[in-house]
């Protein structure tokens, strides 16, 4: 049962896109919980919970993963443990209006803090977080320029809270009542107080996407067909996917001369993805490369955050089994550096990102900080196709764009491709995993600094306060019936000589 309720929350996400559902999916989870006869089997219903709700989010892995998801899904989730322990000493029987009212904050942080933890890039980033289930909905995206993912993942936890005790705590529903006006309240305000993005202009961009082609030069060609076909198109910028450029441009400068004159074809800057073993330092690398009609500018992002078992495996020499059972990386990939933020001759300037980096928040805005107008995502879904994965990797789009108030553009190789405005706002129509085609997008710009690149994640610091100040009060509390509690012997009774 704790499996099953801790995957109820999945069909919020991308495919089905259920974003009403994540208001109450957690519910019978806490429920359950709640009702634990001690605290030891809540922590075990919400390990089991987090479990199921990793499986069933990442249930598109299996086919590659096989039982190895199993384990990373029952090794991550132990981070849902204090969430079952915290849970039933909170609301575990009749709870009064002070433990309601402290469950009401004290879940979604503890809620946060196991987000926060998974989102590491070394334990699989953060995919699938609760707030990411909102990405289609207006005033929640307004709301993420506030405060991030993370302040939309804190407000549906207390919504389910409140719930909860509105179903079992009968003597606390005033409480649950008003933590709902609160928290409704307090949205409202932030909605009502932030301001929109502002939009100076915009800028016309391609995205090339050849679609479901097997081997790298097949699928080359194609690209650059398609790209051919946006002569005189009047295009500003060209992306291609992730994967596009299977040998390095430095090694094979005839391939270079190929994207230059593609780019003076197409009449703009070509942003291709080079997956090759690089010809001035040993391994393979996934690099954003920018070609301008006389060729390569020098212009180059090379993939910082890999993705765990994928392009790498995380110590290989205890781990390495797991190219025996699944599809993992047979040899890991190198990392890139730092950020890059590129500059096209028409003053635009783009910030790349390769793949699942699309899924961290702080990489977006930092690329914002330091100067990006537009966010490019060169992704390939192509192993998941017919899986949920194409449609929630594309969502991440629309909230990055809201968080930055900059446009996203998520250009793949087999779909689906989409762009997004400054406000997540979907811009034009998606490229569906069946289609192979060359779409043009104009897209509008963004201006100004958002509250959430401004601050950061805030609700995250805040959530760490109250978790703080609960055990230091907890501990205090402990330590005063610790004083208070009557010595086991009379005086009389003491061992002699000692104290």
């Amino acid at each position: 049962m704790a499996l099953l309720a801790g995957a109820l929350p999945a069909p919020a996400f991308p495919a089905p896109s259920l974003w009403w559902w994540a208001y109450v999916a957690l519910v019978p989870w806490l429920l359950l919980m709640r009702a634990a006869p001690t605290g030891r089997r809540a922590m075990l219903d919400g390990w089991l919970g987090g479990a199921g709700f990793l499986l069933a989010a990442h249930q598109w892995l299996m086919p590659n993963l096989h039982v190895f998801i199993v384990i990373l899904a029952l090794l991550l989730g132990l981070l849902w443990v204090p969430w079952g322990w915290l849970t039933h000493r909170l609301l575990h029987g009749r709870p009064g209006p002070r433990q309601v009212a402290a469950a009401l904050v004290l879940l979604p942080s503890v809620w946060l803090m196991a987000e926060l933890v998974r989102s590491w890039q070394y334990l699989g980033g953060p995919w699938g977080l609760l707030g990411a289930s909102q990405w289609q909905v207006a005033p929640a995206l307004r709301l993420a320029s506030v405060g991030g993912v993370w302040l939309l993942g804190f407000l549906l936890v207390v919504v389910n809270v409140a719930v909860t005790v509105l179903i079992a705590v009968a003597r606390a529903r005033t409480v649950a009542l008003a933590g709902l006006t609160a928290c409704g309240a307090a949205a409202a305000g932030m909605w009502a107080w932030v301001p929109t993005a502002k939009e100076p202009g915009t800028v016309r961009i391609a995205v090339v996407q050849p679609g479901v082609i097997q081997g790298p030069g097949p699928r080359f060609e194609r690209g650059a067909e398609l790209t051919r076909q946006l002569a005189d198109r009047h295009v500003d910028l060209v992306v291609w996917g992730e994967s596009s450029v299977a040998q390095d441009l430095t090694t094979h400068p005839e391939l270079g001369r190929r994207l230059a004159a593609l780019s003076r074809t197409a009449g703009a800057d070509l942003l291709v993805n080079v997956d090759a073993r690089r010809g001035d330092m040993p391994g393979i690398y996934k690099s954003s490369v920018l070609i301008g009609p006389n060729g390569p500018t020098g212009q180059r992002y090379d993939k910082m955050r890999l993705v765990p078992f994928g392009e790498y495996i995380p110590a290989r020499p205890l781990l390495g089994w797991a190219t025996s059972v699944g599809k993992a990386a047979g040899e890991d990939r190198h990392r890139g550096t730092e950020p890059v933020v590129m500059k096209l001759p028409d003053s635009l300037r783009i910030g790349p990102l390769v793949c699942f980096e699309s899924a961290f928040p702080d990489m977006s805005r930092n690329l914002v900080r330091d100067g990006a107008q537009v966010l490019v995502v060169q992704s390939s879904t192509s192993t998941f196709q017919k899986s949920w994965a194409p449609a929630q990797h594309a969502s991440l789009a629309a909230l990055r764009s809201a968080e930055t108030w900059r446009p996203m553009v998520h250009a793949t190789l087999t779909g689906e491709s989409a762009v997004f405005g400054p406000r997540g706002e979907p811009v034009g129509s998606r490229m569906s995993t069946s289609t192979s085609a060359a779409t043009v997008y104009t897209v509008p710009l963004g201006q100004g600094t958002s509250p959430y690149v401004r601050i950061g994640p805030w609700p995250v610091y805040g959530a760490m306060a109250a978790l703080a100040v609960y055990c230091a009060a907890e501990g205090g509390r402990a330590l005063r019936r610790r004083a208070d509690r009557p010595s086991d012997r009379s005086p009389d009774q003491r061992t002699p000589g000692r104290p």
